[in-house]
């Protein structure tokens, strides 16, 4: 899994999601060297932050562009992540993300433990392929084979690529499906009905039945998208955390330096602030049905003399009027004058909660008044951070510092009583709550990971009775979701909705010329195997999940060097993809939407909207003095 950039050295620590470092040059997104110029090849980028192209090109294949490739029979070339089956008398190769030394496992795509059936007009087992039903007769009409070690066959003629798209159009309506019933390793209705449930209790099969209801997104009448306004950093001379952005019927509201600002959707102007006595140290990701949410933020400004202030004030904002409701500092129970120092954030109904080292407050949305205070039981068990959403959930620590033990906690909202307890595994560290509804952990188990991910494994806890469903391990080489280990709600790029969590594998190299790509698969709360769902980006595209939507998935899709990012809803049940919004293509556009490092970023969008902005801003580098630095960017379809 990506693993997510560290705070920049010689920096105190910050409240709320850390900063991040420099962003890479060109941001993410940043081109591979583009293939030697030709017939049909894209034309180098100009000499801009993208890089030049190497004075040097690798040679053209022999023959030149289009020429066939060498006659023979056809191969059988799944594609990434699919088994490939060997020719007769020789060893399976293990391709990429298999461990070596180890027979290969079904890739993305397939549930685990079942291998894929071949259908009609595919080579048995062992056996050489035989040009019959469902291949082309002449070698000119082989079906595409990906590139293999940058060398290879490219892609067929247009003649080819009809009669082949004919003839599996023939096969898929014949067979009933063939693609899915195969692909998925036998029948997929069967598997998903008896092992595969929704959160409804319903079960989820090819029929959509058991989704979490239809989106609420609508397709803009035109999704090219164009820019809707661009907000400059503030001015800083230190690390300042910008830490929250919410997206109401009405306001896009983001936080600045000591203030909280709501913008007119569209033109970026501003509508209000709310001035408050510090900077944010951390935001809540949810808000009430009434755009209703909390902070937490310092207890004065910064100045020169006094860089570092605590972080000890909880509010709650109404996001529709802009004003602050309440403002509160609380005392711990066990001892002590001076107000807890919070780190986390976050809303659950109407019950505020707030944790950091010192133990977990809560407070009454409406009101502010106090539900429970920090206190340390006797055994040294504290709160370390809550999950909010649909239910509350906390992540409580035991122990010594050397040997923690930490269990996670279902609570009562009002009461913070807890419903049912699950104690984590030994080796754990660190937990973070990826949903609380359905319950899902994702912690790094003995640090296993490898990568600073903080996910080596995900947790499915019934919440009701504490007790594990299914513990589902995340390949770090393969997966590429991110949760900061320290931040309980810190999880990024990944989602939960239908009885599933939603992962973007890591990028790999794509079946086009050049460039890379990556998928989107999921795993099953109940069985933890894959399901079979996968979303491609397509070459050169690279995405990852933003939110749910009803049963479909929201998912942003980082562009290649000359195109725009995309926003694009997935199906929950046919995992097919449509586009929202699709954003400029100009250079600086592209280098606007670039600059923000997805790991350090906030998307938000909605009702054809994109919104990215910052979490943490700094002083400006000197290398970028020239180079326009941005809080925001948001772009709406036309």
């Amino acid at each position: 899994m990506t693993q997510p950039p560290q705070p920049p050295p010689n920096e105190p620590p910050q409240g709320g999601f850390g900063a991040p470092q420099d962003p890479p040059p060109g941001g993410f997104g940043a081109p591979q060297d583009p293939p030697p110029g030709g017939f049909g090849a894209p034309t180098p980028p100009p000499a801009d932050q993208f890089g030049k192209p190497p004075a040097t090109q690798p040679a053209p294949p022999p023959g030149g562009y289009g020429a066939p490739p060498p006659a023979g029979p056809p191969q059988q070339q799944p594609g990434y992540g699919y088994p490939q089956t060997p020719p007769q008398g020789q060893q399976p190769q293990q391709g990429y993300g298999f461990p070596q030394g180890q027979q290969p496992q079904p890739g993305y795509g397939f549930p685990q433990g079942q291998q894929p059936q071949q259908g009609y007009g595919y080579p048995q087992q062992g056996q050489p392929p035989q040009q019959g039903y469902g291949y082309p007769t002449t070698p000119m009409q082989q079906p595409y084979q990906p590139p293999q070690n940058g060398n290879g066959p490219k892609k067929f003629s247009t003649q080819a690529q009809i009669i082949v798209a004919a003839v599996v159009a023939v096969v898929l309506i014949v067979g009933g499906g063939l693609w899915y019933a195969s692909g998925d390793g036998g029948d997929k209705k069967k598997d998903e009905a008896s092992t595969s449930s929704g959160t409804d209790g319903e079960s989820k099969g090819t029929d959509g039945k058991g989704l979490d209801g239809g989106g609420k997104e609508k397709v803009p009448s035109n999704t090219k998208g164009t820019v809707a306004f661009q907000l400059p950093q503030p001015k800083v001379t230190d690390v300042s955390t910008v830490d929250g952005s919410w997206l109401t019927d009405k306001v896009y509201v983001k936080t600045g330096i000591n203030e909280v600002i709501g913008y007119d959707q569209d033109k970026g102007t501003k509508l209000w602030s709310i001035p408050l006595s510090g900077q944010v140290c951390a935001a809540s990701r949810h808000m009430s049905k009434d755009f209703k949410t909390a902070v937490v933020f310092e207890e004065g400004k910064r100045t020169a003399a006094n860089k570092y202030q605590t972080c000890n004030h909880v509010a709650a904002l109404d996001l529709s009027t802009g004003k602050l409701m309440w403002s509160k500092t609380v005392i711990a129970a066990t001892g002590g004058d001076d107000p807890v120092r919070f780190d986390e954030v976050t809303l659950s109904g109407t019950t505020v909660a707030v944790a950091g080292g010192e133990g977990g407050a809560a407070f009454d949305l409406g009101t502010g008044a106090e539900r429970w205070k920090p206190k340390v039981s006797t055994d040294g068990c504290y709160d370390t951070g809550y999950g909010g959403g649909e239910a509350l959930a906390v992540v409580r620590k035991c122990g010594k510092y050397d040997d923690p033990q930490l269990t996670i906690q279902a609570l009562n909202p009002t009461t913070g009583a807890p419903i049912s307890t699950y104690k984590m595994p030994p080796g754990v560290e660190y937990a973070s709550i990826v949903s609380t509804k359905p319950l899902v952990v994702a912690a790094d188990v003995g640090d296993t990971a490898g990568d600073g991910s903080g996910i080596s494994d995900f947790f499915s806890i019934d919440a009701a009775t504490g007790k594990l469903i299914v513990r589902i391990p995340a390949d770090a080489e393969k997966y590429a979701a991110n949760c900061r280990s320290t931040e309980v709600e810190s999880c990024q790029q990944l989602a939960v909705g239908n009885n599933r969590i939603y992962l973007p594998t890591e990028e790999h190299e794509g079946g086009g010329e050049y460039g890379d790509t990556n998928e989107i698969v999921s795993f099953d709360l109940t069985t933890g195997k894959q399901t079979g769902d996968r979303a491609d980006a397509g070459d050169r595209y690279t995405m990852f999940p933003l939110r749910m939507d009803g049963g479909n998935i929201i998912a942003y899709k980082e562009p290649p060097y000359d195109k725009g990012g995309q926003v694009v809803s997935i199906d929950g049940s046919t995992l097919k993809q449509t586009v929202l919004l699709e954003n400029p293509d100009d250079e600086s556009v592209r280098d606007a939407e670039t600059s923000f490092s997805a790991d350090y970023a906030e998307f938000r969008y909605g009702s054809g909207r994109l919104y990215i902005s910052q979490t943490a801003i700094s002083k400006p580098r000197e290398s970028s003095l020239n180079d326009k630095e941005y809080l925001v960017v948001a772009f709406g379809a036309k």
